[in-house]
């Protein structure tokens, strides 16, 4: 009897669990909330001694740096640390990068152990492969941490991060009620200067709102649209806004988008939609038109809750975009050790 109670218990955790994850922007909600607190309170980080004063030009890379270098994450003492943080300037030149990289082979042990695995650092637009055998280690072993949306292939998924960027009305960012009958299909702001023939096609619909300088309207546009269109790498960057404002984000994109924000974490496939440039304004109709109202629902209710994630806050809060980066180099902690090679 006892053992039959266990294995039932058991089999109501999991079949509870496995329903939450459906039903969650998280693609883990169990381990999301126990990895987190087991982060705050035992990740530690070695910060190796910048060559020169470090300065980011781009605000979320700005931000970030500055948090990590005055948070509580830091250690004095290497051999604590779970991670290894190599400060450059975005404009460090390659010769410059290959010499940083073979002072920390011959100076420090750490380096050596991994191949560099164990180490991160911050590129906002990414480096790209280089011949010199110091630079391509750094590229293709170290944890990169860039600015979404990154450069084509300058990203390589399942290894690096991308930062959320910093949408000027992010930092004061709140969940805002979401209207039950939106009144457009879809809205886009437009930055006014790319020429689209898929632009010019949708000022013509009235289906959609297209507004290359938005006016005092513009919220009131965005909470009343069913859907939000963004040009992938152009304006991305006020996405957070609309997602938190019930606007369920369509980025138009030819090609797989594997560099999201927090893409160990949220499930994105469930809260966007990816839809191709080829379509026209009539085929991206009917793409719109075509999601059951139980996804769409279900899309804009996931929207919702993950922006707050993705906040970068005056001051670092608890699961805002800062802990959140932090949470995904935690989880990269575990590295593979490499056979140490003699230099060369």
């Amino acid at each position: 009897m006892a053992t039959f109670t266990f294995s039932f218990f058991l089999f109501l955790s999991l079949s509870l669990f496995l329903v939450s994850a459906h039903t969650s922007p998280y693609l883990s909600p169990l381990t999301f909330s126990q990895n987190y607190q087991k982060m705050l309170t035992s990740f530690r980080i070695f910060i190796y001694t910048p060559l020169q004063p470090i300065t980011f030009s781009t605000p979320s890379a700005s931000i970030f740096y500055n948090f990590l270098v005055n948070s509580p994450f830091l250690t004095q003492d290497p051999n604590q640390a779970h991670l290894f943080f190599v400060p450059f300037s975005p404009d460090t030149s390659t010769r410059s990068l290959a010499r940083l990289v073979r002072e920390l082979r011959t100076k420090y042990p750490y380096w050596n152990r991994t191949l560099g695995a164990d180490h991160f650092f911050i590129s906002p637009a990414g480096i790209d492969f280089s011949s010199d055998r110091n630079v391509l280690e750094l590229k293709k072993n170290s944890v990169q941490i860039s600015v979404f949306p990154t450069t084509s292939g300058n990203f390589i998924p399942h290894k690096d991060i991308t930062l959320p960027p910093l949408n000027p009305s992010s930092l004061s960012l709140s969940h805002a009620p979401v209207n039950e009958a939106p009144s457009f299909l879809c809205y886009l702001k437009w930055d006014g200067k790319t020429e689209s023939n898929l632009v010019n096609e949708l000022r013509l619909d009235p289906a959609f709102v297209v507004e290359s300088e938005p006016s005092d309207h513009h919220v009131g546009r965005v909470k009343s649209s069913k859907f939000c269109l963004f040009f992938y790498v152009a304006d991305v960057a006020w996405m957070t806004e609309a997602m938190a404002a019930g606007c369920v984000p369509v980025v138009i994109v030819d090609r797989p988008v594997q560099d999201f924000p927090l893409t160990d974490v949220l499930r994105w496939l469930e809260m966007v939609l990816l839809v191709g440039n080829s379509r026209g304004a009539e085929g991206l109709k009917a793409v719109l038109r075509g999601v059951p109202e139980d996804r769409y629902e279900r899309m804009r209710e996931f929207s919702v809750a993950a922006p707050h994630h993705m906040v970068w806050n005056a001051e670092p809060q608890s699961y805002d975009a800062f802990h959140m980066v932090m949470y995904q180099l935690w989880m990269r902690r575990h590295t593979i050790r490499y056979a140490r090679r003699e230099d060369v």
